[in-house]
């Protein structure tokens, strides 16, 4: 009886195996059948410490060309959100006037990427920023049946 529960997991497992390979099949010929967006692959953030007193986001500029943003928005995101002051430096690199962990940098970025590029309705990283009267707006470019807009603090 106690070999009965692995023969079952088991089977499960390959059940799901199954069904895995099945919708990556799917997925690749016709997404809009499974319902999945594709999903964007960021790499994580490069940081180095320059002195004592400098943090250097190497690949800064990677980041906000794959969410389509500008650099100064993210920069100044960023920047506020570690009460810091940044710069933009010649190699295109954000240069923050304090020692921050990569830890806190890579917490910081995913809280933009949620707040400020990913589609609240649907997940979906396809939007655009859009800023009006003072006032940004999250638009969703995902054909949906309605559209997606969100108010930005």
């Amino acid at each position: 009886m106690a070999d009965e529960p692995n023969v079952i997991k088991e089977e499960v497992k390959d059940e799901q195996d199954i069904l895995r390979k099945v919708f990556n099949i799917l997925r690749e010929n016709s997404p809009e059948l499974v319902g999945v967006c594709l999903l964007t692959v960021i790499r994580p953030p490069q940081i180095l410490f320059e002195g004592t007193d400098k943090t250097v986001f190497v690949n800064f500029m990677d980041y906000c060309k794959t969410m389509n943003r500008q650099p100064n928005h993210v920069r100044a995101f960023l920047c506020a959100d570690m009460s810091a002051r940044g710069t933009i430096d010649m190699q295109q690199r954000l240069v923050v006037n304090r020692r921050v962990k990569p830890k806190r940098f890579k917490g910081n970025i995913l809280r933009y990427i949620t707040e400020y590029v990913m589609c609240c309705g649907c997940k979906s990283t396809d939007t655009i920023l859009s800023k009006e009267n003072r006032i940004f707006f999250l638009i969703c470019e995902k054909p949906t049946l309605f559209l997606v807009l969100h108010l930005l603090p």
